[in-house]
């Protein structure tokens, strides 16, 4: 079992529906769906580049997927997530952006945030406690000689790479797009959601993310509200 700290926005938010019926799986749910016929998509081409993201679910990654520890429970670990999120205001990011990000699509801000910034690093340090350490083929599977020298030190310190200066906020929508599909697929994506995009998200929760076994699909095991949200 694997855990993992992840913002989503609601259960029952327009933006969790309409990016679980592109994706083709709801993680609070576990509903699947059917990938739609596009007169420039087939439903086969959207189901084989949405691979990737559908076993995760829609999320932003916040404190990648880590083993407990061997000296704590899940029990320690929710009752900590509770008290978090009762102490940590929701907020907004100010605006939310369709992004290319190398051969991956993703909802990420308009511009940089520093609030969003800080609430990933205390999420980050607040939970290492409960992480266990990387074992050595977790870090081979991270191809630390392609990273950079903050990657590599993040992901030996904190257990993956792209943390504190190097975290990036993305709820991605694809896996790696062909760069002779990219002009297809963004404008699809910027279709399907423009009622999301040029307007501010509301970083309202944080969210417990389970994956039974390696490689089983990711559901959401909790959805708590930030002070001031509503449930």
């Amino acid at each position: 079992m694997r855990y993992a700290l992840y913002f989503s926005p609601p259960k029952d938010d327009p933006l969790t529906g309409a990016a679980s019926r592109w994706l083709g799986r709801d993680a609070f749910t576990g509903e699947t769906y059917p990938a739609p016929e596009h007169e420039t998509l087939s439903a086969a081409e959207q189901f084989e580049l949405t691979a990737d993201p559908r076993r995760y679910g829609f999320h932003a990654t916040i404190k990648a997927p880590f083993s407990l520890a061997a000296s704590v429970t899940e029990r320690d670990l929710m009752a900590v997530v509770e008290e978090f999120a009762a102490r940590t205001p929701a907020f907004e990011i100010p605006e939310l952006v369709l992004g290319q990000l190398g051969r991956f699509f993703a909802l990420v801000p308009g511009s940089p945030h520093q609030p969003l910034q800080d609430f990933a690093a205390k999420v980050v340090k607040s939970f290492e406690p409960f992480r266990a350490a990387l074992s050595e083929a977790d870090i081979i599977r991270r191809d630390p000689e392609k990273l950079s020298d903050s990657q590599r030190a993040n992901l030996l310190r904190w257990g993956y790479p792209y943390v504190m200066e190097d975290f990036g906020f993305h709820m991605t929508l694809t896996g790696q797009v062909p760069e002779i599909r990219a002009a297809v697929m963004k404008a699809i994506l910027a279709e399907r959601f423009s009622g999301f995009t040029g307007r501010p998200l509301l970083i309202s929760g944080l969210a417990v993310f389970t994956e039974e076994t390696r490689g089983a699909p990711f559901k959401v095991h909790s959805w708590l509200p930030l002070a001031g949200a509503k449930r």
